[in-house]
């Protein structure tokens, strides 16, 4: 299951330095605007301390990780919808993700200029929403004039989605977030064709200062996309690009006492990740063999054949149990299936078992 995380904001917020870190790349990261032209693409591994456990404790060749595709997107200006700075190929870029990962300038630096004269971190998320918004309405206006058309001709679809993008339009031409409209999950689906970037999940990435990291207290700009995030019931994760950059780049060992070193338990970015597999609905099941442990995302809710799916297509048809133990109880049980099923703890599931985030499975199979 593909996953695409798009990394957006204001230019020269740090967000190719984020990237950057979250990569362990050198993308170009300069103090000008628009040093991001085309979007740098990357596959990262999502960290997984179960999958390490597992393969530390069985006899197996490999561990494979999740993965997630990230997506560096060059910086957006006041303006952008009507084609300033880069504009609609921005936009169009946003377009492709499947999560916004906003990062937000909340750190002072003189040498890194703001493309507004100020750091302002208010100011700059209404003005990547209002960006988001203006492209959506245009995608609207074009809608509604092909559905005016089909309404005219007594189309029962059309007949349908004409008060929703009729709702849709009132709200962005006023420059309010189509969100706050609260269309219900029915709505939902009927305009989800539109791929409109103002209901694409997102999360806020502050990216503080050295100094505010030390400290352990939100500054003021933090406060402000806290509140800010809460009013429009957006996520916020508070990273420090630069030490996370470091971080990045150092070994195992060394990376270890670094992070003593800040007070951290784990690398910022490693929360950033999780937080933007709960914002997908996603979960974790776990495979392991002599061949290879391995994680897999599935959508929250998923049922043991679909998520035998995920492995191969075919699995999910010829799906016939599910041999399960929870990662848990596999630890408990010295990572010994047999001794987990003596204790009871292991289980077969049939087609109706919903999978649980952490399930270690072995899925048995017809021809």
């Amino acid at each position: 299951m593909g996953i695409i995380a798009g990394i957006v904001g204001i230019t020269n917020t740090g967000k190719t330095t984020i990237f950057n870190a979250l990569t362990s790349s050198e993308a170009e990261s300069t103090s000008y605007s628009f040093s991001t032209v085309k979007p740098n693409i990357a596959i990262v591994d999502v960290p997984d301390k179960r999958v390490d456990e597992i393969f530390n404790n069985i006899t197996s060749n490999k561990k494979v990780y999740n993965h997630m595709e990230v997506m560096d997107i060059a910086g957006l200006v006041k303006g952008s919808a009507s084609g300033e700075g880069l504009g609609n190929k921005f936009l169009g870029d946003i377009k492709q993700v499947d999560a916004i990962l906003h990062v937000v300038r909340c750190f002072d630096d003189d040498n890194i200029v703001h493309v507004d004269g100020s750091v302002n971190p208010a100011r700059d998320m209404e003005t990547i929403d209002a960006e988001l918004i203006m492209k959506d309405l245009e995608t609207v206006e074009n809608r509604l004039a092909k559905n005016d058309k089909l309404v005219k001709a007594k189309n029962k679809e059309a007949i349908l989605l004409q008060p929703i993008y009729e709702k849709l339009h009132s709200v962005m031409s006023e420059l309010e977030h189509p969100r706050s409209i609260g269309l219900n999950d029915d709505e939902l689906k009927l305009i989800k064709d539109m791929n409109l970037l103002t209901f694409k999940p997102m999360i806020f990435v502050c990216n503080i200062s050295e100094d505010e990291l030390m400290a352990g207290k939100d500054s003021e700009y933090t406060s402000a996309v806290k509140k800010y995030a809460a009013e429009r019931n957006y996520g916020v994760v508070s990273i420090c690009g630069k030490v996370e950059a470091e971080i990045a780049m150092l070994d195992e060992e060394e990376k270890r006492e670094f992070l003593i070193d800040y007070g951290l338990e784990e690398p910022g970015l490693n929360l950033l990740l999780k937080e933007t597999y709960s914002l997908l609905g996603l979960s974790t099941f776990l495979t392991e063999g002599e061949i290879e442990v391995k994680a897999w995302n599935i959508k929250k809710g998923m049922t043991a054949p679909q998520a035998a799916g995920v492995i191969h297509t075919d699995f999910e048809n010829r799906f016939i149990k599910a041999d399960v133990i929870s990662y848990d109880d596999f630890v408990a049980s010295g990572f010994d299936r047999a001794v987990a099923r003596q204790n009871g703890k292991a289980r077969l599931e049939g087609k109706s078992y919903i999978v649980q985030d952490g399930d270690v499975i072995i899925f048995r199979f017809g021809k």
